[in-house]
């Protein structure tokens, strides 16, 4: 499996870059926070185990590739864009600024991009978009889990400030007892007022 998880980066490399960073966000279908943006670039001699789709992994093991990739990934970096800017451009536009702000945040620059989803981003350097990525590169994988594991613990820092929400457990994505706490208190200021959802109730 975790040969298979190579196979878009060893083209990148056959085609000769060698610096490949896999970009991901998380947090488009919430109601509340930011989109966050993880990068990743990661060696392949040196490859990471257990890498899936952070969707797919339980938050015990998202925590513990989150600090094996702090360790062992060559660069990372993290993009965000808030709610207001969310609200301002829309989600898609706000996800792949955040994807770019990522790429930016690395500490190295790399020679060739490999994005989750349908859209490149703005940026120079030489792109491949991929549906599923982060389930099919091992770049992406890793990338999805830092933007992921960053995302849940900015949400758990706002349900300290507005804990009649209960971000720490829905992470603002829109449950049954996420709508009614908005229901019964309004939007609060991490809010994408743009959403159905929240902007009835502004």
């Amino acid at each position: 499996m975790a040969e298979d998880l190579w196979v878009f980066e060893k083209k990148a490399y056959a085609q000769g870059y060698r610096i490949v960073a896999g970009v991901d966000e998380a947090g488009r279908g919430p109601l509340a926070g930011p989109v966050v943006a993880g990068a990743a670039v990661l060696d392949a001699d040196n490859p990471i185990a257990g890498l899936d789709d952070s969707k797919k992994l339980t938050p015990k093991k998202r925590e513990r590739l989150f600090n094996i990739l702090q360790t062992r990934a060559v660069a990372l970096g993290v993009g965000i864009a808030g709610p207001d800017e969310i609200d301002r451009i829309n989600i898609l536009q706000a996800s792949l600024r955040a994807m770019q702000r990522a790429v930016e945040d690395l500490a190295m620059r790399p020679d060739f991009l490999l994005i989750d989803g349908l859209f490149t981003i703005q940026s120079v350097l030489p792109q491949e978009s991929i549906t599923k990525g982060d389930s099919r590169s091992a770049s992406i994988a890793a990338a999805s889990i830092i933007a992921k594991v960053t995302r849940d613990r900015l949400m758990q820092t706002y349900h300290e400030t507005y804990p009649e929400y209960g971000f720490a457990g829905h992470k603002g994505y829109p449950t049954n007892a996420h709508k009614e706490a908005i229901r019964q208190h309004g939007s609060c200021p991490i809010h994408r007022r743009s959403f159905r959802g929240v902007k009835e109730h502004v």
